[in-house]
């Protein structure tokens, strides 16, 4: 029986790769379930195998309890016994040890080799996961290709090789995409998870690493150093950009991904189920790459908002709905790829937009600055939008105005000047008065600047700024805002009546039909 042990444990430990104390392991489990059987399911058993000789010895088990109440009902009374029994076998026993007791083992027959087997097989499974977790680990990031072994629930199992295998989840799949057992797929290993049965790789083949990955894999002038990409966006399966540059002015980045004939593009576009991918030269100006990004779309002008970090795209009427794309598709894609929020809009409503905010800054410069018409139109027309850019642009800049002298220019810096002074000093005042509630603050789209300017006016909390009208909030001196984005903060501040109103609704009508 020894022999066979020792055979046993030889055989699996080499055909399964797997180190032979865990396969020692394994049999010491099995032999401990075929003892339960054969003498009591519920006792505790230990069975120690000699990893020299095979030889193997049976104890029976009782943990050991912390009490003195013999009388008390055990959850386990054929596997543990309470202190004060256990201290006359072993005075130097503690809670939470064990009191063993050698008992016959049994023989390595029909029944204990099942049970061997099943034992073995689930142990070799768990150490063959752990090994490829090992192995993987480092590979998060990286794109791996294996062969479909089978669609379970709507999860694709694909095969590594190696005894390797990962999971792409139904929700990480190529919409649309007909893969079926025996095809080879790629995809990004996202991570590994820790799950009852094992570590599990997890793989993505809609994420922004794989078309990274793949156009790596398939132009060489990107592994060579020679191209970077800057930031890839998906619509799997649908559309994709991808933005590049070069580090060699030798080097066309486009045409490199492109390749002759569009080998290489249609190379990505044919593994990720006939996406469609517009390959996009990054800029150093943010307004430049957001041009190049809204490709194929022609942009006619672009005013960037750096403070909401947002730009005003215009393009040419017969062109708006290619520039938003189907369902918004281009200029989402646009706006992931260059992390700016996009604002896509005909000439027309453009110039409109852009006249309306002159005469508002016009307005505001008249108010703060104590000057006329005339000059805050030269401002203006000058790109200057705030106090602060007057306050602190550079003499120089200001000077080089046609219209304006020397003399109007330090006037103009100094009623800056005194007004941003004059608006601290007032701020502080209203630090040190009316502070916002947690909720105003905590409004979806709120600013601390904003919130205790309100708080000033009265507006102290979330369900004050609810009951005001548009009008009223706008009213506020210095408030530095639009009118668009009071209207949505106030909507967002109703939310609970709207909320509060349906629920009543709902309940009436429960009422009734009841």
């Amino acid at each position: 029986m020894s022999k066979e042990i020792l055979q046993v444990v030889e055989v699996v430990s080499n055909e399964k790769d797997v180190s032979r104390d865990v396969i020692f392991e394994a049999l010491e489990s099995a032999l401990a379930m075929a003892t339960k059987k054969k003498h009591n399911e519920e006792i505790g058993v230990r069975v120690a195998i000699d990893r020299a000789t095979g030889e193997h010895e049976t104890f029976q088990t009782w943990e050991v309890l912390d009490g003195d109440e013999p009388g008390i009902a055990m959850e386990y009374p054929d596997a543990q016994l309470w202190m004060i029994d256990a201290v006359e076998i072993n005075p130097d026993i503690k809670p939470g040890e064990f009191i063993e007791e050698s008992i016959e083992s049994v023989a390595f027959g029909r029944i204990a080799a099942q049970a061997a087997k099943q034992v073995i097989f689930q142990k070799v499974r768990e150490a063959e996961r752990e090994k490829v977790a090992a192995e993987y680990s480092e590979k998060v990031g990286e794109l791996l290709g294996g062969t479909v072994k089978r669609v379970d629930r709507g999860n694709v199992i694909i095969d590594l090789g190696s005894n390797a295998e990962a999971v792409i989840p139904k929700n990480q799949q190529i919409p649309r995409d007909p893969i079926r057992p025996g095809d080879r797929v790629r995809g990004c290993l996202m991570e590994i998870q820790s799950e009852q049965r094992g570590p599990q790789l997890m793989v993505s083949r809609i994420a922004p690493e794989v078309l990274v990955q793949l156009f790596t894999l398939e132009v060489p002038e990107i592994s060579d150093g020679m191209i970077e990409l800057r930031g890839a966006a998906r619509d799997p399966g649908s559309r994709a950009k991808i933005a590049v540059n070069s580090l060699d002015r030798r080097i066309d980045p486009v045409g490199a991904c492109v390749g002759i004939r569009g080998s290489r593009v249609q190379a990505v576009s044919n593994e990720l189920a006939g996406e469609r991918v517009d390959i996009v030269p990054w800029d150093e100006n943010d307004a430049q790459f957001v041009i190049n990004a809204m490709s194929p779309a022609e942009v006619v002008s672009v005013v960037v908002d750096e403070d909401k970090h947002s730009m005003d795209i215009a393009v040419e009427e017969e062109n708006l709905s290619q520039a938003i794309g189907r369902g918004g598709q281009n200029i989402r894609l646009a706006s992931e790829l260059t992390g700016w929020t996009l604002n896509v809009m005909s000439e027309e409503e453009f110039e409109a937009k852009t006249e309306a905010e002159a005469v508002e800054i016009q307005k505001k410069l008249m108010d703060q600055l104590d000057v006329d018409e005339d000059v805050a139109i030269i401002l203006v027309q000058e790109g200057f939008s705030s106090v602060e850019e007057i306050a602190y642009v550079d003499d120089a800049e200001m000077q080089a105005i046609e219209e304006f002298d020397v003399d109007i220019v330090n006037e103009l810096r100094n009623r800056a000047r005194d007004y941003l002074l004059t608006r601290a000093i007032s701020q502080e005042e209203v630090l040190e008065g009316r502070a916002p509630q947690q909720d105003l603050l905590d409004l979806e789209g709120m600013d601390e600047q904003l919130a205790y300017k309100l708080a000033a006016a009265g507006m102290v909390t979330a369900e004050d700024l609810a009951e005001q009208a548009v009008d009223d909030v706008m009213d506020i001196e210095d408030l530095g805002e639009t009118a668009e984005r009071i209207s949505a903060l106030i909507m967002k501040a109703r939310e609970p009546w709207f909320a509060e109103e349906e629920q009543t609704e709902t309940e009436s009508k429960e009422a009734e039909s009841n």
